[in-house]
């Protein structure tokens, strides 16, 4: 009885242990499938480029980076503000220092000294003090440059922000142009293989040469192997996209978009305005003068003079053994108030250096904003030819790819009737699939130029 009393105990026990686990378990799936639900499986360029925004890495380091900033910015300003530190010392002589006094002082020969030792074995000392910076010309130069600072770390998270949404466009659009060319190249290996049936058939029957066979043959042949290496492409630019996202590579997804329509919608967008003078790149480099006039002021303001204020309170207690815990110790306070004045005197030309130093720092971040004003107004006008280069390119590529449809269409008729042969339908096919290629690419560069176009007045929406 005893032991089945111990089994049931035992039962009973591993059965609430099961059922807790359970709970847990139903817990931890619930709490995955809703984080699941977070990043769908399918993606429209637009909920990429947010999803993109949110767990991209290098956005996330940006956005870290300017809560730095501001955290930089009050550890500036606290320095202005008043200080309190705190003071405790304990000392415990293991030999207390001996001092020489002149014997005449206590009645002895002249020219003699007798050995006297001053305080207590043991000295504890505890006080406090509050410091109050009232003029410092670094610290006003400094609070001067929060801003700039400020300002700095604003435009390196927009900066990262328009290179992740081109990077996510570029990389959306390729995955697209891969998939649009895989398919193509798949229904072009379909369409070869029934040919090549028809082909053997009539050969069969006498009615075709065996070389009209090995030519398509071979021609199917390339068509694999070119499969084969968009397959292992798609593999690669999808694994690009999804680093680009911030997403597991584990997670499958797919996009929404089509190639053909997302084009469209690119050629049909406005043109941004001429106005680049608001570029992230020249507003980067005004900040860098910004801040290299203010590196000029902080190498003059060290030569002003420091003034500070201060009050201090303080006990300090005697004991030649360890009393200090006791009521009955005796501890005897003081305070004080005062100022503090610092001023730099001579530093063997070190100031002088260093305030020629920041000035042609100065100098130097004045040429690269120049240089990048420069800069920036050549990308836009090659940024807008680019864009109506692709646009021309894409209008040609259709009209060649039609072209290139009815070539192949009638040396697919002329060679099943025996008025042409195998070598002009294969260069027929290859003329097909080129233009097949090149409109897929010229859709590519119209995504591709736009965006870059659309980047230099930081209009990527």
């Amino acid at each position: 009885k005893g032991t089945r009393n111990t089994q049931s105990f035992y039962c009973k026990h591993a059965l609430i242990i099961m059922k807790r686990k359970i709970l847990i378990l139903f817990c931890f799936v619930a709490y995955a499938s809703t984080f699941a639900q977070d990043i769908p499986n399918r993606f429209s360029l637009e909920k990429a480029i947010d999803l993109g925004m949110e767990f991209n890495r290098n956005m996330q380091q940006a956005t870290l980076e300017l809560q730095k900033a501001h955290k930089e910015k009050w550890k500036t300003l606290s320095m202005g503000f008043p200080q309190i530190n705190a003071n405790f010392n304990y000392q415990n002589f293991i030999e207390q220092p001996v001092s020489l006094i002149p014997a005449q002082f206590f009645g002895g020969n002249e020219g003699e000294f007798a050995e006297v030792t001053f305080g207590t074995q043991q000295t504890a000392y505890g006080g406090v003090e509050l410091t109050q910076l009232l003029f410092d010309g670094t610290y006003i130069v400094g609070v001067q440059g929060i801003k700039s600072f400020i300002e700095n770390a604003e435009n390196i998270l927009e900066l990262t922000e328009l290179e992740i949404k081109k990077a996510i466009i570029s990389s959306y659009s390729n995955v697209l142009a891969t998939q649009e060319s895989l398919l193509v190249l798949r229904k072009n290996a379909e369409i070869l293989k029934k040919n090549i049936e028809e082909v053997h058939q009539l050969y069969r029957n006498g009615f075709a040469e065996e070389e009209n066979v090995e030519q398509l043959q071979l021609t199917l042949a390339r068509l694999n192997a070119q499969i084969r290496f968009a397959e292992k492409s798609e593999k690669l630019v999808f694994s690009v996209f999804k680093l680009l996202l911030g997403i597991e590579q584990e997670q499958n997804i797919t996009l929404s978009e089509d190639l053909e329509n997302l084009t469209m919608r690119f050629l049909a967008d406005k043109e941004p305005p001429s106005d680049y003078s608001s570029n992230i790149n020249i507003r980067v480099a005004e900040n860098r003068v910004a801040y290299g006039k203010l590196e000029v002021k902080y190498e003059i303001a060290k030569g002003l003079p420091s003034i500070s204020a201060f009050i201090s309170g303080a006990y300090n207690g005697n004991s030649n053994e360890f009393t200090f815990t006791d009521s009955d110790q005796k501890w005897f306070g003081s305070s004080v108030f005062g100022l503090r004045m610092r001023v730099p005197i001579f530093s063997s030309l070190g100031r002088t250096a260093g305030t020629q130093k920041a000035k042609l720092g100065l100098q130097q971040a004045e040429l690269n904003l120049d240089q990048t004003r420069a800069e920036v107004a050549v990308a836009w006008q090659e940024a807008v030819n680019n864009v109506e280069l692709a646009r021309e390119n894409y209008a040609t590529a259709k009209e060649s790819l039609a072209l290139a449809e009815r070539i192949h269409q009638k040396n697919t008729t002329k060679f099943f009737e025996g008025l042409s042969s195998s070598f002009d339908l294969r260069q027929a096919q290859q003329q097909l699939y080129e233009a097949q290629q090149n409109l897929i690419q010229s859709m590519q560069n119209v995504i591709l130029e736009k965006t870059n176009l659309n980047s230099i007045t930081n209009n990527i929406q």
